[in-house]
């Protein structure tokens, strides 16, 4: 089969392509420049896959030439969730997340192409929630990030009605893995300089989602007859709250990271002094808000429906996930 992977240069991009290769597929790779050539594995540069530039993702690239004998597509590529989003960024992500998305649909869909899995995120349902996350639980996105992932669902969705496309979303919680960036790669970075966290009193749950948990049940998603018009929520299926995360990589790093439990007004007021001293000289403290909101709330999801539709499960737990994560140099 030859497919289509959008994005293959980024984080799960490179994880995904070594994979997909290992399973007989053949590649086609749309890049937005040449240049970006250099970031692809090198085994995968050098095997005879189809290389296309097609420039930036927005409503008007022209993907005609990537798509040329392509069975299936995986898109990956997005504007990328921000920590300090505004509301006028909205636009920005519309025009990548969704208008971009229904481009690439409406092209596969006259290319030919007969299945379409599209990389969404739990953002398009929401970014917290106390209660555990169903395909049931109403889709309510409150950054503009999860907002344009539930437009780019939705396009792939309706443009998708009276055609033999196949599609499949899935939506992974917060991925993490050998190199990652954001938010993982941050509290990680914490918990190695040694310095006492106050966050023994967090009793939150949260999932997590292994990168090689993710490329499985990609792959899985592109041939599996049971996957077609499918919804997935991702994660490790086990969750934890952020002490015991922490707990697990003071342990498994050696650290001497302490966790202190403060009571949480206290933390929130020490977070909002952190607001405002940034606010006033620019100087950022470990803890703000925003921070503070993301380590503190829970966000845990129900994979059932991969386990009963797909027949998956998780081939990696978050304990040996974690293990080769912080093994990674």
């Amino acid at each position: 089969m030859r497919v289509l992977v959008t994005g293959a240069t980024g984080f799960v991009g490179r994880h995904l392509l070594s994979a997909l290769e290992r399973a007989g597929h053949s590649l086609s790779l749309p890049l937005r420049d040449s240049s970006a050539a250099a970031r692809l594995p090198s085994k995968i540069a050098t095997d005879a896959h189809q290389i296309s530039v097609v420039g930036s993702i927005d409503d008007q690239t022209d993907w005609s030439e990537a798509l040329r004998d392509v069975d299936a597509v995986i898109h990956l590529a997005a504007r990328a969730h921000l920590l300090d989003e505004r509301a006028g960024d909205e636009e920005a992500f519309m025009l990548v997340n969704a208008r971009g998305t229904s481009r690439l649909v409406e092209q596969s869909v006259d290319a030919g192409v007969r299945r379409f899995v599209l990389m969404s995120s739990i953002g398009a349902v929401t970014a917290s929630s106390e209660s555990l996350v169903t395909l049931d639980t109403p889709c309510r996105p409150q950054t503009p990030y999860g907002r344009s992932k539930l437009a780019g669902e939705r396009a792939l969705i309706d443009r998708c009605r009276s055609t033999t496309m196949a599609w499949t979303i899935l939506r992974p919680t917060l991925v993490y893995g050998p190199g990652n960036p954001g938010n993982m790669g941050r509290l990680v970075g914490l918990v190695r300089r040694g310095l006492p966290l106050p966050l023994g009193a967090v009793a939150n749950r949260r999932s997590f989602t292994f990168i090689e948990n993710l490329v499985d049940v990609t792959t899985v998603a592109l041939t599996h007859p049971n996957a077609a018009g499918g919804v997935f929520l991702l994660g490790d299926g086990e969750d934890l709250s952020t002490a015991e995360l922490i707990r697990r990589i003071a342990d498994l790093t050696g650290s001497r990271t302490r966790l202190i439990s403060v009571p949480m007004p206290l933390l929130r007021s020490f977070a909002r002094t952190a607001d405002a001293v940034a606010g006033a000289t620019g100087w950022s403290l470990p803890i703000d808000s925003a921070t503070l909101r993301r380590l503190e709330s829970s966000l845990y999801v129900d994979i059932s429906p991969l386990r009963e539709r797909l027949g998956w499960t998780p081939p990696v737990r978050v304990e040996e996930g974690l293990k080769r994560m912080l093994a990674a140099p």
